[in-house]
């Protein structure tokens, strides 16, 4: 756990002090009635939420020391409730949604909760928190903490909290999910980077979800854990594993270098290509592994590698080349579809840097029909001029019927603006795809019929 600045333990120090001092905390502890604790929170809760938003946007790894000076009982648990719901959020589940290994921050904040003098005020806000949390860990691992309370109330309370309906996996998928909606907004995520060989199998699944994270939510501003990753890159005991790679993929496709650190991992990407012998097989598998966790590799992460690339002339880089030539061109330019096809006939059809080429084509289109505005729908007809060229260079019938789908969600939003069935705009886009979407094979004539349909509105009585 990285240790927290003296800057923000200072502005902490002064927080914890103004509550200490405050008439809402003298009024509370004369009459311990709930509403003078809400005030508490009301005066002072806010001005912690700042100071974490400040941790947490700029330097991520102090979030865990953060919290951990939160648990100080002069700041009579405020906030507490919520770091609770983060500790749950960041362990990483396996597929039957248990954690993977026991969350130590999380039984650290729940039993500072409980210890608190405040503990019966504060449960009201946590119960849902604590039912997620032990769903997703183990019997054990819950009797052990429950031992380790005295009293019997509190104990009966977090007995209380593990509900028989989450033994099932689906209900506990549906349950994190729930919960995780509520947080949808919040910037809270955090890691530990492994030293050794025996962290580097316990930690790095919290550091492969932190840094996915960190790139969707906050992909400018993270340049103060680039020496963590360095210390990594550097590790010889890491060197040649697929944790290694996995981390090149991440940091090389979605971070802005300047020239010292893009000289650094440069150098740590051209030793592990030529090192591991199946390295462009596991690169291939990490584009894939991205495109279905909803990561998106655009034009600038593709240059981004290229970049890093030495002279050796192999696979990775007759791909790369390629995709210089699509970005550059364009996608749509008679050269790059041309490219396209010479490289995609010398790979057998379904191999792994077939499919690489196949995602990089349709992700052009699918962010062409997701952003354009239904006003500009001449733009999308001209765009489909081009779908049949790729479509019969790949010959895919999985890349067909994802074009296919995005089509579909866009005639959608055009036939629910474009309402009158006489109008220009509604009859131009109806000519178009009669003809187009039965020319590739997306409807056919019966399906066309149906989606032009004049449905009858139902008399009222």
């Amino acid at each position: 756990m990285k240790e927290l600045d003296k800057t923000f333990i200072d502005q902490l120090n002064v927080i914890a002090e103004e509550i200490q001092n405050s008439e809402e905390l003298k009024v509370y502890l004369e009459e311990e009635e709930e509403e003078q604790y809400q005030a508490i929170r009301d005066g002072y809760e806010s001005k912690i939420t700042k100071l974490y938003a400040q941790v947490s946007e700029n330097y991520p790894l102090q979030i865990l020391a953060f919290e951990e000076y939160l648990m100080d009982d002069r700041f009579e648990g405020l906030f507490l409730p919520r770091i609770l719901g983060f500790a749950v959020l960041r362990g990483v589940t396996n597929e039957q949604y248990k954690y993977i290994r026991p969350q130590a921050h999380f039984k650290k904040i729940l039993l500072a909760i409980c210890n608190s003098s405040n503990f019966d005020l504060i449960k009201k806000r946590i119960g849902q928190t604590i039912q997620i949390g032990f769903a997703m860990s183990s019997d054990i691992w819950i009797t052990n903490l429950v031992n380790l309370l005295e009293n019997k109330r509190i104990r009966y309370f977090l007995q209380s909290q593990k509900l028989p309906k989450f033994r099932d996996v689906r209900d506990r998928a549906l349950g994190k999910a729930r919960y995780e909606n509520q947080f949808r907004n919040e910037n809270f995520m955090s890691t530990e980077f492994p030293e050794d060989k025996q962290g580097l199998k316990t930690l790095f699944p919290s550091v492969k979800s932190f840094m996915k994270y960190r790139i969707l939510k906050n992909p400018d501003n993270n340049t103060s854990f680039i020496p963590e990753i360095k210390a990594f890159l550097d590790n010889d005991l890491f060197k040649n594993t697929q944790e290694y790679v996995e981390l090149l993929g991440l940091y090389g496709h979605f971070f802005d270098l300047d020239e010292t650190n893009q000289a650094h991992l440069k150098t740590a990407f051209n030793n592990t290509r030529k090192s591991m012998p199946d390295f462009a097989d596991r690169w291939w598998d990490l584009l894939i592994a991205y495109r279905k966790e909803g990561i998106d590799i655009s034009p600038e992460a593709d240059k981004r590698i290229s970049a890093l690339l030495d002279s050796s002339d192999d696979k990775l880089t007759q791909y790369y080349k390629l995709t210089d030539e699509i970005h550059g061109k364009g996608y749509v330019h008679e050269d790059s579809s041309e490219a396209v096809k010479v490289f995609y006939g010398q790979n057998a059809g379904m191999s792994p840097i077939n499919k690489c080429l196949r995602s990089t084509i349709f992700a052009y289109f699918k962010r062409f029909i997701e952003n354009i505005e239904v006003s500009d729908y001449p733009e999308y007809f001209e765009l489909s001029k081009i779908f049949p060229v790729y479509m019969d260079i790949f010959a895919n019938q999985k890349f067909n019927q994802n074009i296919k789908e995005l089509c579909m969600v866009y005639v959608k939003k055009l036939l629910k603006k474009y309402v009158d069935k006489r109008g220009k705009d509604y009859q131009d886009i109806k000519k178009f795809v009669q003809v187009n979407f039965l020319e590739l094979g997306f409807l056919k004539q019966k399906e066309l019929v149906e989606l032009f349909k004049t449905r009858r509105k139902k008399k009222t009585a």
